[in-house]
C-alpha cells in the first residue's frame, strides 16, 4: 500500500507554522527586547498577562508525546488514565495555594536558586545536571516521535523534521527569551486546538455519537475507574495515576509562573488551567470504536 505524501498545502501550513515561530522570536529580540538583564530574558520582566500565561501552562502539558500516546494509551488500556485529569486540579490548586506565594516572596528565577540558598552550590549543581540529563532524553523522544508518525504516514523524512523543528525551537528561545516563548505557546495553542476538534468531531460523526462510542468502549472492557489495587505490577491505579502526576504536574505550575507581575495573577493564571478539558483521550476511545465498526 502506498503510503500517503504531504501536498503543497501541507507543506505552506508546516512553513508558516515554523516561520512565525521564528518571527515571534526575532520580533521579542529585536525589536521588544530591551535587553537589559537576566530578568527580562528569564522571567520577562514580571509583566505576561493571564492568558497568554494559562495557555502556555496547557501547552506545556501537550507535547507530540500527550498527542500521539495519550490516545494510544486509551485505545490499548482504558479510562484509567483520565484520573490524570483530576492530578493536574490538584497540582494547579496546591501550586496556587501553598508554593507560588513563597517562591513569589523570595523573588528566585529557578528552584536551583532555593537549593543554593537552602543548602549549597553542589546541591545545585547536582540537581541543576540530573535535569538537564532528564530534558535531552525528553526532548529527543519529543522531537522523533512525530518525525517517525510523520515519517510511516506521509514519507516526509525524520530528519528533516527533526531538525527543522529543533533549529526553530532553539532560535526563538535563545534569541527571544521567556516572552517568546510564551507567545509562541499560544499560537501553538491554537493550532492544536485546531487540530484536535475537527479530529473529534468527524471522528463522532462517522461513529454515530458519544453514547455510541462509550457503549463499544464499555463492551470492549475499556471504561474502567474503580481499579484501587496496590499491586505495583497494576498499569494504572486510582492512587498511581493520582499522585504520581501531581507531583509530576506541581514542578511546571510554579515555575511558569514567576513571570507575572503579581502573586494574584499568578495564582488566577495556575487555577485557570483546572478549565481545559483534555480531549486528546477521546482520541483513543473513538479508535477502538472505529476498529470495531
Amino acid at each position: 500500500m502506498e503510503l500517503p505524501k504531504l501536498s503543497v498545502v501541507d507543506y505552506v501550513v508546516l512553513a508558516l507554522l515554523l516561520l512565525s515561530s521564528a518571527v515571534i522570536g526575532v520580533f521579542f529580540g529585536f525589536f521588544k527586547s530591551k535587553k537589559t538583564s537576566a530578568k527580562e530574558f528569564l522571567l520577562a520582566s514580571g509583566t505576561m498577562g493571564v492568558i497568554p500565561t494559562a495557555l502556555s501552562l496547557t501547552v506545556s502539558f501537550l507535547s507530540a508525546i500527550t498527542l500521539l500516546g495519550t490516545p494510544s494509551e486509551m485505545y490499548m488500556y482504558g479510562t484509567m488514565y483520565l484520573y490524570r485529569g483530576v492530578s493536574w486540579a490538584l497540582g494547579c490548586v496546591i501550586s496556587a495555594i501553598v508554593f507560588m506565594p513563597r517562591f513569589r516572596q523570595l523573588g528566585l528565577t529557578s528552584i536551583y536558586e532555593y537549593l543554593e540558598k537552602r543548602f549549597d552550590k553542589k546541591v545545585r549543581l547536582t540537581a541543576s545536571i540530573t535535569f538537564m540529563t532528564y530534558q535531552l532524553i525528553y526532548m529527543a523522544i519529543v522531537l522523533y516521535a512525530p518525525a517517525l508518525a510523520l515519517s510511516q504516514t506521509t514519507g516526509l523524512n525524520i530528519w528533516v523534521s527533526v531538525v527543522s523543528i529543533g533549529v526553530i525551537c532553539t532560535f526563538y528561545s535563545s534569541v527571544g527569551g521567556l516572552k517568546a516563548v510564551i507567545w509562541t505557546d499560544v499560537l501553538q495553542s491554537v493550532v492544536m486546538l485546531g487540530g484536535l476538534l475537527p479530529a473529534i468531531i468527524q471522528g463522532l460523526i462517522l461513529v454515530g455519537g458519544f453514547k455510541r462510542v462509550f457503549t463499544i468502549a464499555d463492551k470492549g472492557g475499556r471504561i474502567e475507574f474503580d481499579n484501587v489495587s496496590f499491586d505495583p505490577r497494576t498499569r494504572h491505579t486510582i492512587w498511581g495515576v493520582v499522585i504520581g502526576s501531581t507531583f509530576n504536574a506541581l514542578a511546571d505550575y510554579v515555575a511558569k509562573c514567576t513571570h507575572l507581575n503579581s502573586t494574584s495573577l499568578a495564582v488566577v493564571s495556575t487555577t485557570t488551567n483546572v478549565l481545559p478539558i483534555k480531549r486528546d483521550p477521546l482520541l483513543g476511545l473513538y479508535s477502538h470504536r472505529y476498529e470495531n465498526r
